[in-house]
């Protein structure tokens, strides 16, 4: 990065400040992440906009906890001052007040050389990843608790007793991560009865948009739900007209919101969220014609996604049936199939097809296995 470049971007962009975190320590912004030095103090030249940040105590012999992050749409110069909590091995703000963070922000220049440089090299592909993603929608989507954990937390059933910023993994084992140094052979823990019945917190989990119950209208006939069971256009414009107030947007950016949590925060639930609303648009055919740019956007979301996925995504247990190939063979079954398909988004869909046949080498023309003829001798 030229110097005129990096003073603009020292100007212009934000400042995520994080005190007291221990050497070693795994941070991370958007598609890049480090190990904290022992002169590390946080992030400069954050470009304004959305971005996630997320974090994992290290233990002594390296291994680190489950993720933890969080997202925030930064403004131009905004300092954002946060302080780590050693007790929960989490970052608060907590203790950190106005006076500080004015401190701070007057004297910014001075920490200079403890602020590593946002990776401004991957700043397009994280836009790529994040377009659709709105204010109104990431405060819907995004948990009470605002923090984003790879893990479920828990608490107890009795709502006067909060098991406060205990992750799963720990309440098992009964200790802190990086404070620990033989972490798996600790003993269990040891709770009164009356406090031992733990629940997810719902208040830290993420508010992901639910399907419909039912695929079809009430009083449908047996060959219309039969129907709407093949083609799920109707689930389609449910969700559309109920959840999303017809923001095409929105689902996008849901999609969008899923894949980042999953890629990067390691949430599966997050997985399985994309994964259901990749097999929701596969699945229509109707929709194609009705919803042009919808599924003109759509393609577009997903030929970024799947660029920057691992390739041995495709090959592990997580995915080892790769809906992907399935769905998209549907979808660009339908595609071709749709009599009022715009010719544009035909035309764009199947040039998707062939650059993924090329570079996966996957075959589109084969018949799904539910749709193959049985041979019998």
């Amino acid at each position: 990065m030229d110097q005129c470049t990096a003073h603009k971007l020292f100007a212009e962009g934000a400042f995520l400040v994080m005190l007291d975190v221990p050497q070693n320590t795994e941070i991370g912004i958007d598609y890049h992440s480090w190990r904290s030095g022992p002169k590390f103090m946080g992030i400069k030249m954050i470009p304004p906009g959305l971005h996630f940040v997320y974090y994992s105590a290290v233990n002594s012999n390296g291994q680190a906890a489950p993720r933890t992050g969080l997202f925030h749409s930064f403004k131009k110069q905004e300092v954002l001052v946060y302080r780590w909590d050693v007790t929960n091995e989490d970052v608060t703000t907590d203790g950190v007040t106005m006076e500080m963070v004015d401190r701070i922000t007057s004297g910014i220049k001075d920490l200079d050389n403890q602020l590593g440089c946002y990776p401004y090299e991957s700043l397009k592909i994280w836009y790529s990843l994040t377009n659709h993603i709105r204010e109104p929608l990431l405060k819907r989507l995004q948990p009470i608790k605002t923090k984003i954990s790879s893990v479920m937390q828990l608490v107890s059933s009795k709502q006067d007793h909060m098991m406060q910023g205990v992750e799963q993994d720990h309440m098992i084992t009964g200790g802190t991560f990086a404070g620990v140094g033989e972490f798996p052979s600790l003993p269990a823990p040891t709770f009164p009865v009356d406090q031992c019945a733990l629940v997810a917190d719902t208040d830290a989990s993420i508010r992901f948009t639910s399907f419909p119950t039912h695929k079809h209208p009430q009083g449908s006939s047996p060959s219309d739900i039969t129907r709407h069971h093949m083609d799920l256009t109707y689930t389609l414009s449910t969700m559309l007209d109920s959840c999303y107030d017809n923001s095409i947007d929105d689902l996008l950016g849901e999609i969008q919101f899923a894949f980042v949590c999953f890629l990067i925060g390691h949430v599966y639930e997050a997985f399985n969220q994309w994964k259901k609303l990749i097999c929701l648009l596969c699945s229509c055919e109707e929709a194609i014609a009705v919803h042009t740019d919808l599924y003109s956007n759509f393609i577009g979301v997903l030929h970024f996604q799947l660029k920057h996925t691992p390739d041995d995504f495709f090959i592990d247990n997580i995915s080892k049936d790769n809906f992907v190939t399935v769905s998209l063979k549907n979808f660009f079954s339908n595609l071709e199939e749709c009599p009022g398909a715009c010719k544009d988004l035909v035309s764009r869909g199947l040039q998707f097809r062939d650059t993924l046949a090329k570079k996966y080498s996957w075959d589109f023309n084969s018949e799904l296995d539910e749709f193959a003829p049985t041979v019998i001798d």
